[in-house]
């Protein structure tokens, strides 16, 4: 079985290695590429011949899958599918799975970094401190005994929920399926509308998809409250950035830090949210540590295994 790692998983050979070693044990080809493209004819050159395919956050469109002919197995190294067209996938009877769960640590963790960062002012701070100047102006104010609202509780709106109780915040939540596990830990499930209007802080954890496509726009945030902090790891299509940049530029709510834009880094200079007050922007790295890395690469590659044993795990389709 030819197997192809179609870009780079962000990983030294060495660690990739040891994460496909089992595959390799098998007696299967494997052939990793060492550079992303976007180019179409280079991507179908690269999977033609492919029984397997593993790729991570590059758009894998319909022009391409139908040029891979022998593939049957997509595995995504990454926990969100909405750069993959499934519904090709699935016309042509081709198993997708993915990472579920690599990141969950790694997003969590970058969520809190960047609503310390706006909190504290990290970012003007830094700077003021490199050209000889005090904190004056740049006081902030603490996580504990805000009400952060989580939207999405699914693996990573949990761990978020859960270090957010640490940080001694008072939790609610908004998700269209409740957890008992989260209520019996002390999460309140809220309305959306509810959620926005009483957070301090308001972390977004839901896939892109038809549902929450522009689920944050100018209506929701105008119920925010002028203190809030809208925090976006989760997609940058679920979130109106024009209508956010507006709120920010004039201080309707208090701060954004933001790691997902509507398009892939490099994000174009003009971009609102590059521009807006109050906001710390990171080029969507919150699910890129050198753990999450390692891990969606074993994860991929255990999806191979269980598919070729007949019981396929993280089947999106």
């Amino acid at each position: 079985m030819k197997i192809v790692i179609i870009e780079p998983l962000g990983i030294t050979a060495e660690k990739l290695a040891e994460a496909t070693a089992a595959v390799k044990a098998r007696g299967h080809e494997i052939i990793a590429y060492d550079t992303k493209t976007e180019d179409v004819a280079e991507l179908a050159e690269r999977g033609k011949d492919a029984d397997v395919i593993i790729v991570a956050n590059q758009p894998f469109r319909k022009e391409v899958i139908e040029k891979c002919e022998k593939l049957k197995l997509l595995s995504v190294a990454f926990t969100g599918v909405d750069h993959v067209d499934v519904d090709v996938c699935k016309e042509r009877g081709i198993t997708v799975c993915n990472a579920a769960g690599y990141s969950t640590n790694a997003v969590a963790e970058l969520a809190f970094g960047l609503a310390i960062s706006v909190l504290r002012n990290i970012p003007p701070c830094d700077a003021v401190c490199r050209k000889e100047g005090t904190k004056a102006g740049l006081v902030g104010g603490e996580l504990f005994g805000k009400t952060f609202g989580v939207v999405g509780t699914g693996a990573i709106g949990s761990k978020v929920a859960k270090i957010a109780q640490a940080f001694g915040c008072k939790v609610v939540a908004y998700s269209r399926s409740v957890k008992p596990e989260m209520e019996s830990l002390g999460v309140t499930y809220l309305p959306l509308e509810e959620v926005l209007k009483i957070s301090d802080i308001v972390s977004l954890h839901v896939p892109l998809n038809r549902h929450t496509k522009g689920l944050i726009g100018e209506k929701e945030i105008a119920l925010m409250q002028k203190n809030a902090i809208l925090l976006n790891t989760a997609r940058g299509g679920v979130v109106d950035s024009r209508a956010l940049a507006n709120a920010l530029n004039e201080e309707r709510i208090a701060g954004a830090g933001i790691d997902v834009f509507e398009m892939e880094p490099p994000v174009p200079a003009d971009h609102p949210l590059l521009h807006s007050k109050h906001t710390v922007v990171t080029p969507h790295v919150a699910f890129a540590s050198h753990e999450a890395l390692f891990t969606r690469a074993q994860i991929v590659s255990e999806n191979i295994l269980k598919w070729e044993d007949g019981t396929p795990q993280n089947v999106i389709c």
